[in-house]
């Protein structure tokens, strides 16, 4: 290619990225990205939408109150979220009801202290965990179930901080999507924690993980879910989705722990439980 036309071409990309609508979604922590997968989700089907969309995270960390405030007054500050879905959320944001995670969210497992690693072995119902305190930060709907279920909950405000809270002996366990869980124990290994992933229980709940928009913004969640669908048609969803989590379900052998099963009393009756390709099941063929 001549270095003329490799100029003109480079100026028609810079055009067309100029011209593409900036798509901001907020930074969930500073540091390393934990949520990489839902970002080149987000940018796949943005893609395949039709549109012409740039996405990018807000300047600094926004917590997921503050992201679901700026969405209700449309404010410009971002554009989406994505979050675990509640009657509440559905009234007051737009949902995009395809499961970033098929229904993963609401399979936990819990982060421990490392000289604490056999105990969880004795649990065997919701009763047997009543006794401990959980840890989570005060904004996740988690929060809401544990509590419904009858479990102890301690809070912060900062994702961060949790995992010094329960290396310190603040909180007894602290239950984890399994997408995320090792990724998280070996990032915080790294600091000196001796935190283990638990290898004998896990906590289920049905739940869904949705891009949200605001109400004002029908044309975007429109726009994803379009591209959403898109990627589920041509297979590139269950392939990216292989991609970051196949090797760790494997690892986390759902189908060989203990399930305590929890009610999540928040939970929409919208949510599409009938499309079977939306969710993952444990030892279904994949």
């Amino acid at each position: 290619m001549s270095k003329l036309r490799f100029t003109a071409l480079l100026a028609l990309l810079c055009s067309a990225s100029l011209n593409a609508e900036p798509v901001v979604y907020p930074l969930h922590s500073e540091g390393p990205d934990p949520e990489a997968y839902v970002v080149e989700l987000l940018r796949q089907a943005l893609a395949k939408s039709g549109g012409d969309y740039q996405p990018r995270p807000s300047h600094r960390a926004m917590t997921q109150s503050r992201a679901e405030h700026s969405l209700e007054r449309n404010d410009g500050a971002v554009q989406l979220m994505w979050t675990m879905t509640t009657r509440a959320r559905e009234e007051s944001l737009l949902p995009v009801r395809i499961p970033i995670y098929k229904g993963l969210i609401g399979w936990r497992v819990p982060l421990i202290r490392r000289e604490d690693n056999r105990w969880l072995a004795k649990v065997k119902t919701l009763k047997d965990l009543k006794p401990m305190r959980f840890g989570q930060r005060a904004d996740w709907p988690d929060t809401r179930i544990l509590r419904d279920n009858g479990l102890q909950v301690i809070t912060s405000q900062s994702y961060v901080s949790l995992f010094r809270m329960l290396d310190a002996g603040r909180f007894d366990l602290f239950p984890r999507e399994v997408v995320v869980a090792w990724n998280e124990q070996a990032r915080v290994a790294q600091e000196g924690l001796a935190l283990e992933v638990d290898e004998h229980i896990a906590l289920h709940y049905p739940s869904a993980f949705y891009f949200f928009t605001s109400r004002a913004r029908a044309d975007l969640a429109a726009a994803i879910e379009h591209g959403l669908e898109a990627m589920i048609a041509d297979g590139s969803f269950e392939a990216l989705f292989q991609q970051y989590h196949g090797e760790t379900l494997k690892r986390a052998g759902l189908g060989k722990r203990q399930i305590i099963e929890l009610e999540n009393l928040d939970l929409p009756a919208q949510t599409p439980f009938k499309r079977q390709e939306f969710w993952y099941r444990p030892g279904a063929p994949q």
